[in-house]
């Protein structure tokens, strides 16, 4: 369904015509007046500038690129073209966190010709929406761009400032997007994973990322002074950045902008600024919760491979699809069921075969007990980096998946980044980046080549996420930061501001993976089940209490969404359970109420399905009060508001449990206090009275 207009925003200008720029400076607003960009040939590099409210969101930044074997786009450039447009159109996802999302911009697509060297232009092309700006690259079909393009810098840059409060993850380092957010000035930032966050002393919020990542390396940043970084790209095992023909574009570089926190979590931009939906019906792409053999491996539960209790074993797998079908799940996710898990699978990737089963796991068997059930078994392709062994096999794996009613497959990509496996045309062995450009290619093949087979992907140690859910929608969720594994053994675990960092900085290039609904908050106090099967460290845990895990279940959202912990930790807590049983993972409607980034946040969502609104709140170390605005309900209408709260004394090291489980009535329009325990949590469902 398409619903709006296109508008040229000068009236009889063709879209696709050429004007000559009158002068040296450009400029184009948002719809709403409060966000200008102005684009510049000043001193004969192309530039840009962003203000809001006419104060400065971006100061002047360079744009531009150079290539191995061409003259690129840096110096003695000029503003030789632009054109101009505007859009307004409502378009409706398959699923996601609104049914309908509106795309409303303003364009300015500016032409630089270089005045010196062989005749060539180069088009960036500018979208300015109420809530941010997008902004690529375009290389016209021309003579001085024939043949193969080596992409060897983008002088792409972002002037933020030096006192901009900042948060980050570095770009650098072996984990990939897994480490601990930090904040700091923007002065002290070298390097950053993208999306990264910024607010500026007068309170505005700007965070960076990139929309429609394909057929080129991702972008991190890198400081070239205080406060100012240059888009760094991915380079390749070639040390080529990006390989590329003409015509061609980039990625959007996005710069998203708001007066506050929340209003970074209610943009789209990221969304609008990539492809509609390419892949045609898609209505066997389907939104749910699912549970798994997961966590019992990460707490030594169990084991993946044979050196130990192995886990996907058909006893288990079926008492958890017992569990899946008693409580209204869709599907039950089996990791280690194929062959290759035994020894250093971290570095033998090369030994996993992705349809040949362990011998106590009988596939076809429990595909067919669970769809007797009503559940489906959801599959897993782990590669340990070794992409050209799993390119080899993917096909037949989905295929193998397909035929067993498997709709959903988790893949991952367990290796240190640098550690990409895959073989060049000559057949020698090479080394990639997980977020290279040859990394972006395989994650689309991989996307597509499941198409095929009507499933859809969860990605684990994927590339970033930028929009193309919109796209290929059997993309549909992802990890690309600390999850909730690092609580069972990372050093240290997840700490308690995590999640008021993650709703503000990584969930906003789309849906995440994180894993929630645990339980047990002290898994590793358990006694091992045998004796070379120690638990980890005691101090591994989750640093939350019991109504934060299920406040998770709103605040981060996900369309695959895992209640994650044991069954019979679940079993022993029905109250709690409720909850997980009872919450969406579609939406008709999200909204953040409220919120302070790395402090706490708030967010309303509307199921899709059964109608109702619900509502998670989530704090840092700090114990907090607040009073939430209920605007999202209908106005005067009365609900009874089903609340999970902190209970007195409540505490995620010293009292994680304490839980209140009360009905009270609220009004639409009105208010709703709420105080939370130190890494506490709220989660609402709100049910209409007669």
């Amino acid at each position: 369904m398409r619903l709006g207009i296109k508008l040229a925003a000068i009236a009889g200008l063709a879209f696709g015509a050429a004007m000559p720029a009158s002068a040296e400076t450009l400029t184009v607003a948002s719809p709403d007046g409060r966000i200008t960009v102005s684009i510049s040939d000043d001193g004969g590099h192309a530039s840009y500038r962003i203000t809001h409210d006419g104060e400065q969101a971006v100061d002047t930044s360079r744009l531009g690129l150079l290539f191995e074997d061409h003259h690129g786009f840096e110096d003695d450039l000029t503003i030789i073209a632009s054109v101009r447009a505007s859009q307004d159109e409502t378009w409706e996802q398959p699923w996601g966190e609104r049914r309908y999302v509106r795309d409303h911009h303003n364009e300015l697509a500016v032409t630089f010709g270089a005045s010196e060297g062989p005749e060539r232009s180069m088009v960036v092309r500018f979208r300015v929406f109420d809530t941010g700006v997008g902004f690529r690259y375009e290389l016209p079909e021309q003579e001085a761009l024939s043949g193969d393009i080596r992409i060897t810098d983008e002088l792409t840059q972002f002037s933020i400032g030096p006192d901009a409060d900042t948060w980050w993850t570095p770009s650098r380092q072996f984990n990939r997007y897994e480490y601990i957010y930090r904040k700091g000035k923007a002065a002290i930032v070298d390097d950053a994973h993208t999306p990264v966050t910024f607010r500026q002393p007068d309170g505005l919020h700007i965070s960076i990322h990139e929309a429609a990542l394909v057929d080129y390396s991702a972008m991190s940043l890198l400081a070239l002074r205080p406060g100012s970084f240059e888009a760094a790209l991915r380079a390749g095992s070639d040390g080529i950045k990006v390989h590329t023909k003409a015509p061609f574009k980039s990625p959007w570089r996005t710069i998203q902008i708001a007066p506050d926190a929340a209003g970074l979590i209610n943009s789209d931009i990221i969304l609008n600024l990539n492809e509609p939906n390419k892949l045609g019906d898609v209505s066997w792409v389907e939104p749910g919760k699912y549970i798994g053999i997961w966590w019992a491996m990460h707490i030594r539960e169990r084991t993946w491979g044979n050196d130990g209790i192995h886990g996907a074993n058909n006893e288990d797998v079926m008492r958890y699809i017992d569990f899946a079908a008693e409580h209204g799940f869709n599907g039950v996710l089996v990791e280690g069921w194929n062959i290759g898990w035994d020894g250093d699978w971290f570095n033998n990737g090369e030994l996993f075969d992705f349809t040949q089963a362990y011998p106590d796991f009988d596939l076809p068997m429990l595909a067919d007990y669970a769809a007797d059930k009503g559940v489906r078994i959801i599959g897993h392709h782990e590669t340990s980096g070794n992409v050209a062994n799993y390119e080899a096999q993917m096909e037949d794996a989905f295929a193998l998946y397909a035929e067993n009613g498997v709709r959903e497959v988790k893949t991952g990509y367990v290796a240190d980044a640098g550690d990409i496996v895959r073989y060049d045309e000559n057949g020698v062995k090479q080394y990639e980046w997980h977020d290279s450009q040859f990394m972006v290619g395989h994650h689309l093949r991989a996307v597509e080549a499941a198409a095929r087979h009507q499933i859809s992907i969860n990605a684990h140690e994927p590339v970033k996420d930028t929009g193309l859910r919109r796209t290929y929608p059997n993309w549909m969720t992802r990890e690309g930061a600390r999850g909730m594994e690092f609580n069972a053994w990372g050093s240290p675990p997840n700490p308690t501001d995590h999640i008021s960092i993650l709703a503000y900085t990584r969930m906003l290039s789309g849906p995440m993976d994180y894993t929630p609904g645990i339980f047990d908050l002290r898994p590793n106090e358990r006694p091992p089940v045998r004796e070379d099967m120690q638990r980890g460290d005691a101090s591994n845990r989750p640093q939350t209490t019991l109504a934060k895990q299920l406040a998770l279940y709103v605040v981060l959202y996900s369309p695959l969404q895992m209640a994650a912990d044991l069954p019979e930790n679940y079993e022993a807590n029905m109250g709690a359970f409720q909850f997980i049983k009872d919450v969406e993972a579609d939406w008709e409607e999200s909204v953040a109420i409220a919120g302070e980034v790395g402090e706490y946040v708030a967010i309303a969502r509307k199921g899709r399905a059964g109608g109702e609104w619900f509502l998670g709140a989530v704090t840092d170390e700090d114990e907090r009060e607040l009073t939430l605005p209920l605007d999202f309900l209908e106005d005067g209408k009365s609900y009874t508001a089903q609340v999970y709260r902190d209970g007195e004394g409540a505490h995620w090291d010293t009292n994680p449990y304490a839980l209140v489980i009360e009905e009270i009535e609220v009004t639409g329009g009105g208010t709703m206090d709420a105080k939370l325990a130190s890494s506490g949590g709220l989660a609402v469902r709100f049910v209409e009275r007669d």
